[in-house]
């Protein structure tokens, strides 16, 4: 991984693993006015991230992908 956005990438997946999060969270959370700083939706293209079903809704949880992005690049893995 390189670059700003590739750090931000790590630090969102690593925010999921803490707890999974309801899309809204998400959305709230990481929202951005720039359209070339899409965090979480390129956590999800990269198969880091998956919506998964629940009840009320869905949330987005850490894939086996994404734990292993963050034991890959030192990052706990709860």
């Amino acid at each position: 991984m390189t670059g700003s956005a590739d750090a931000l990438v790590l630090d969102f997946v690593e925010w999921i693993a803490l707890k999974p999060r309801s899309h809204a969270d998400v959305v709230e959370t990481w929202r951005t006015s720039c359209p070339r700083l899409t965090i979480w939706e390129d956590a999800a293209d990269a198969g880091y991230v998956a919506r998964r079903p629940a009840a009320g809704g869905g949330v987005i949880g850490v894939t086996e992908a994404g734990a292993q992005l963050l034991r890959d690049n030192g990052r706990v893995v709860s």
